[in-house]
């Protein structure tokens, strides 16, 4: 079998220790930095000739830097005659440009992926894509893991009264009802409009919420408008208790401050993202980590084994 490798770029240090540890191996040893005139500086400083690489890289904040990371880690992982290499990606950035949606713009996540397979990766690893469709941009193979598991781990150690579980909009109606099922748990969804970039407006909830305890359920929390309306109207329509879980804590422009101000109680996340003090700004942030999901992907991907349990 051929050595097992991970290497990183500057995304996330503190979930690729983590993952290091959970599959008990050294990270490899890579400089990547800055030339003075901003270019990214890319060197792998160990032989990796044969060895089987996982490459690991959340493409967040700064969105093109990590990019622009990821992209030549692996031209040089390429160029210096791995074996195999698995992009590890827990946060697939530009994946909400995966359609045109207006006249003359990009598929920018699919633009991203072919970038990604080109520029030298085997294969993709990666954590709830915005839309499961994006898996078919990819020109090799794809795995597709879902934070579900230690999402609902902590939801049900947490416990409700007569919960249920919200779709802040009608595309993650999908997202919500699988999750519902698995507690289990009744199934509301918030009808939303958006006015403009960034912006949305809650019209009403599709199912009752009085007297109970809501969670609302998305794949992301960016600029946080879509989760703090969602919760006012959950708080409006009677709900007892409101709470929220996402995989990927985007956490942009405003959403401390709106987050801080909601009737939110608590905001689960999970470190696909680093907060970098986040958390300590607005207290009402949960953090799980999805390192022993990502490393026992990892461990089965190199020992030939199937991932597919893993797909819940």
């Amino acid at each position: 079998m051929h050595e097992l490798k991970v290497f990183a770029g500057n995304s996330n240090p503190a979930l690729v220790k983590e993952i290091c540890d959970y599959l008990k191996v050294e990270q490899g040893n890579a400089l990547v930095s800055t030339f003075s005139d901003s270019e990214i500086r890319v060197q792998v400083n160990e032989n990796v000739r044969g060895k089987d690489v996982f490459l690991f890289q959340s493409i967040c904040d700064p969105v093109n830097k990590h990019l622009m990371e990821l992209l030549l880690l692996l031209d040089a992982l390429k160029r210096s005659s791995a074996y195999r290499i698995t992009a590890v990606i827990p946060y697939y950035g530009y994946g909400r440009q995966d359609r045109k949606d207006q006249p003359r713009v990009p598929i920018s996540a699919k633009l991203v992926a072919d970038l990604i397979a080109t520029a030298g990766a085997d294969r993709v690893l990666t954590m709830d894509l915005h839309a499961g469709q994006i898996q078919g941009f990819f020109n090799v193979p794809v795995d597709h893991l879902y934070a579900a598991p230690v999402l609902l781990e902590y939801v049900e150690k947490r416990g409700g009264q007569d919960l249920v579980v919200v779709s802040p909009d009608a595309g993650g109606v999908e997202r919500a009802r699988a999750f519902a099922k698995r507690i289990p748990a009744n199934l509301a969804i918030i009808d939303k409009r958006r006015e403009g970039p960034n912006e949305s407006q809650v019209m009403h909830i599709i199912g009752d919420v009085s007297g109970r305890d809501a969670l609302l359920l998305d794949d992301m929390i960016d600029t946080a408008g879509t989760i703090a309306q969602g919760a006012k109207a959950c708080a409006d329509h009677g709900a007892r208790r409101v709470w929220t879980a996402c995989t990927h804590a985007v956490l942009s422009g405003p959403a401390l401050e709106r987050l801080t101000a909601s009737k939110l109680e608590e905001v689960i996340v999970t470190n696909t993202i680093p907060l970098n003090g986040k958390e300590r700004i607005c207290p009402k942030l949960r953090v799980l980590s999805v390192a022993p999901l990502l490393g026992e992907a990892i461990k089965r991907i190199h020992e030939e084994e199937s991932v597919s349990s893993l797909f819940v």
